[in-house]
């Protein structure tokens, strides 16, 4: 098994057309080189970067960023890396750092990826956030969904030992997927039979209403990086 995906993994992500309001913009421009890290082929400092040595947890499409906000909010001791590659996100995101005066979050924008594979040492994270991934519904699209065996093997390897992956979903055959993919990770183990129950420090997403209001089960995935 190869440590990472290859150069031309099949991306998740589309460039759809996301409205970019003029605010989200300015925050973007204007906040960005305040709270932004950008991609480089090279590993990350972490100390350097949140100027302080704490736990830090990556987040993979951290949306217009209301939970990672929240999350952040809630654990001031642990640092926050959130990856997005929409602006729209990224400036929504950075809008609420500055206004809940919020320190421990960084933002990179750009593909998680590339991010994990060039940027994060291995063995380093104390936690990964996968939150709402696009589903890709259509079994022709399955192909681009986030959670493949490529993706988590680099994910493991990227957590410490004891570390977390924390995936969560209202679809559910990408659920049973997620699992699947994740049990067959040798590098990890279930903290839970199956299927986890949410963590109270995990909010409430806008995603995880539209869901439950469909009468989408939603499914939390949790687990650990096993000891070395």
């Amino acid at each position: 098994m190869t440590e990472s995906p290859r150069p031309d993994h099949i991306r998740s992500f589309v460039n759809r057309r996301i409205h970019f309001t003029a605010g989200q913009r300015a925050a973007q421009e204007r906040l960005l080189p305040r709270y932004g890290i950008a991609h480089q082929a090279a590993l990350l400092d972490t100390t350097t970067a949140f100027g302080r040595q704490a736990p830090v947890v990556l987040e993979i499409g951290c949306g217009m960023g209301e939970t990672t906000a929240a999350i952040a909010l809630a654990r001031p001791d642990t640092d926050f890396i959130g990856v997005e590659v929409y602006p729209a996100g990224v400036g929504a995101l950075l809008r609420r750092l500055e206004e809940q005066a919020i320190g421990n979050v960084r933002v990179i924008r750009h593909d998680a990826v590339e991010v994990l594979r060039d940027m994060i040492a291995p063995g380093s994270l104390a936690g990964i956030h996968v939150y709402f991934p696009d589903p890709w519904p259509k079994a022709r699209h399955h192909k681009r969904r986030l959670i493949q065996p490529p993706l988590v093997a680099l994910a493991a390897s990227r957590l410490r030992p004891g570390g977390y992956l924390h995936c969560a979903t209202d679809w559910a055959h990408y659920a049973d997927q997620m699992l699947a993919v994740l049990q067959a990770e040798p590098r990890l183990r279930n903290t839970a039979e199956g299927f986890a129950p949410r963590p109270d420090w995990r909010p409430l997403t806008k995603f995880e209403t539209r869901g439950l209001a469909l009468g989408h089960a939603v499914r939390d995935l949790i687990f650990e990086r096993r000891m070395d």
